[in-house]
């Protein structure tokens, strides 16, 4: 293998290496690094319009809830609901609404350390907690 050849694996190596790692972030993150990581999720948030009604029930929703949504970087339906989501919470701009976002990896064998005494079944997941109750 010459140097031109090996130049083009090793740059092949690296790129893949980024998309990968972009590709199936797992853990805690915030909706600002979802956005930052994967700007394409901002072209969703950009166009989605919900619908005004609903967005001035949630405004006026003076009961504490916390949601937890569990999703993939991965997963186009967790880019599009997700990203639904986000322009959502930010037309709703209630403090009563407290959102915790966990990406899961691709790979299902590798899932249990993120959704332990879940039942995550399909991605994105939302679950909804009113006084402590699912």
């Amino acid at each position: 293998m010459g140097k031109r050849g090996f130049i083009v694996l090793l740059l092949t190596v690296f790129v893949s290496s980024l998309f990968y790692g972009i590709e199936d972030f797992c853990g805690k993150i915030e909706k600002e690094e979802i956005l930052n990581r994967f700007p394409e999720w901002q072209k969703t948030v950009t166009a989605y319009s919900p619908d005004p009604e609903i967005i001035y029930g949630l405004q006026t929703f003076d009961i504490p809830v916390n949601i937890e949504i569990f999703l993939g970087t991965w997963c186009r339906d967790s880019a599009q609901h997700v990203s639904e989501y986000f322009k959502i919470m930010n037309l709703v701009d209630n403090p009563y609404f407290m959102t915790l976002y966990t990406g899961i990896p691709k790979d299902k064998e590798s899932r249990e350390p993120y959704i332990s005494g879940k039942n995550i079944q399909k991605i994105p997941t939302f679950i909804f907690f009113i006084d402590g109750e699912e």
